[in-house]
C-alpha cells in the first residue's frame, strides 16, 4: 500500500526549506519579467499620477501629460515581486499505477507538497487544481500557513480514478488565471500530444511559464516482466493476458517515442520538461531542477 501523503518524511522538506535562496534566484529566471526584479527596481502595474515634488527622478515624469496640461506629474506604479505559482496535479486513474509501495500520484502529490511549502515559505503566492477529464478540485492562489494546511488537505484527500484530459483542462483553466505566472503540472501525460500541447501553447501565449514534470513508475519503463500476465486497462482501456516478451520491444520504442516527442515539443516551446521515475528521492530531484534553473538565469544574466 502507497504511503498517505501525510507520512512523508519531513526531512525532505526541511532540506528543501534550505534551498530557498536558490529557489529565489531561479525565480529570476522562471519569471523572464513576469514580475518585476526587486535589484532593478522596475514595477509592471501602473496605478496613479501624483503630482510632481522636489527629488522625485525626472524619469517618472509624464511627459505626454505635461505637454497636455502643463503639469508636472510622476507615475507611481504597484510592484509585482512575488511569485505566483499554479500547481496541477494529475489525478486521473493511470496516476494510480504503482510496482512499488507508492504511486505516481503519490510520488505526483508529494512534488507538490514540496513545491507548495517552497512557494508559500518565502510569503509568496500558490494555488492548486487536481483534475482528470476536468477540474476535480481547487484551490485559489494565496498564501500564508492557511493556504498551505488547504493545499495539503486537497491533496492528501484526493483519489486518482478515471481517464485524463490534460489539454482540455488547460482550455478551461488558463482563461481563470487573473495573474501570470508559474504553472507546474504533474503527471505522466499519457494523453494526446496535440491536444497537450495545444493547452500549454495556451498558457505560454497570456504569459504563464508552464513546467512540465512527468511522473513515470519503473515498471512502465522497463516492461521487465517474464511471465504471461494478465494488464487490467486503465482509463476505460478494458483487460488483457500477454506474454510481455512478445510486446516487449513494441512497448517500449511507443512509450519513449511518446515521452521524446513531448519533450521534444515542450522545448520547442523552451518549456522545462523533467521525466522523474517515482524512484528518484523527491528531494533530489527538486534540488537538482533548482540548481539548473539557478545556473541557466545566472547564465543569461551574465
Amino acid at each position: 500500500m502507497a504511503r498517505p501523503l501525510g507520512t512523508l518524511d519531513p526531512a525532505i522538506l526541511d532540506r528543501l526549506s534550505g534551498l530557498e535562496l536558490v529557489a529565489r534566484k531561479a525565480v529570476e529566471g522562471f519569471m523572464s519579467g513576469m514580475h518585476a526584479s526587486p535589484q532593478r527596481g522596475s514595477s509592471v502595474e501602473f496605478a496613479q499620477h501624483r503630482a510632481y515634488a522636489p527629488g522625485d527622478e525626472t524619469k517618472k515624469i509624464d511627459w505626454k501629460v505635461f505637454a497636455r496640461s502643463e503639469r508636472l506629474v510622476v507615475k507611481e506604479y504597484v510592484e509585482e515581486t512575488n511569485l505566483s505559482l499554479n500547481i496541477l496535479v494529475d489525478a486521473s486513474e493511470s496516476m494510480a499505477f504503482s510496482s512499488l509501495n507508492w504511486s505516481k500520484f503519490d510520488y505526483a502529490r508529494w512534488g507538490a507538497a514540496a513545491l507548495a511549502h517552497l512557494v508559500l515559505s518565502k510569503r509568496d503566492t500558490a494555488g492548486l487544481v487536481i483534475f482528470d477529464t476536468e477540474m476535480r478540485a481547487k484551490v485559489p492562489p494565496g498564501n500564508g500557513t492557511r493556504q498551505e494546511i488547504a493545499i495539503l488537505g486537497e491533496l492528501e484527500s484526493a483519489a486518482p480514478g478515471g481517464p485524463t484530459s490534460v489539454g482540455s483542462v488547460l482550455n478551461t483553466l488558463v482563461p481563470r488565471l487573473r495573474r501570470r505566472g508559474i504553472t507546474a503540472i504533474f503527471s505522466d501525460f499519457f494523453d494526446d500530444i496535440d491536444d497537450i500541447m495545444a493547452g500549454i501553447k495556451r498558457l505560454v501565449h497570456r504569459g504563464h511559464e508552464p513546467i512540465l514534470f512527468q511522473i513515470v513508475d519503473p515498471l512502465e519503463m522497463s516492461f521487465d516482466l517474464d511471465k504471461l500476465v494478465k494488464l487490467e486497462g486503465l482509463e476505460n482501456a478494458g483487460d488483457l493476458k500477454i506474454d510481455p516478451k512478445a510486446i516487449r520491444d513494441a512497448y517500449l520504442e511507443e512509450i519513449e517515442g511518446h515521452s521524446r516527442e513531448l519533450a521534444q515539443k515542450a522545448r520547442a516551446l523552451s518549456i522545462d520538461f523533467q521525466r522523474v521515475s517515482t524512484t528518484e528521492p523527491l528531494d533530489a530531484v527538486l534540488s537538482a531542477y533548482l540548481a539548473r534553473r539557478f545556473a541557466r538565469a545566472r547564465g543569461g544574466a551574465s
